[in-house]
């Protein structure tokens, strides 16, 4: 499942379909793009590396509104670039992050949740 952001979201929307997006879903990915159309290499990466182990996901795509998106993710992350991933609320990290816990072999453990 996908929603994408309105161009003329105010940022208090944007905060707060971040804020329900990170809260009601068990992994969340805010990317560039879609899942069907990622926007840039390390969205397409981060959403292949999870697809390996789960197809589950709710994706956000920031790119209509991504200043305002990004500065909406920093209040959970303080961390500046896209993508980003979320599992049972807590941030996980980028690409690169999910890239580090595939290689370790925890990627897999990482994106199970108590509910699934």
């Amino acid at each position: 499942m996908a929603f994408d952001p309105a161009p003329d979201l105010s940022e208090s929307e944007v905060i707060e379909r971040v804020d329900a997006a990170i809260e009601d879903n068990e992994i969340v990915l805010f990317m560039k793009g879609t899942p069907l159309m990622p926007q840039c290499g390390y969205s397409r990466r981060a959403l292949g590396l999870i697809n390996q182990h789960r197809d589950d996901l709710e994706t956000v795509n920031v790119l209509d509104a991504l200043d305002a998106y990004r500065a909406a993710l920093e209040r959970h992350s303080d961390w500046e670039t896209i993508p980003q991933v979320y599992v049972d609320g807590e941030f996980i990290g980028g690409s690169d992050i999910l890239a580090e816990l595939d290689e370790r072999g925890e990627l897999q453990q990482t994106l199970t949740t108590d509910s699934s």
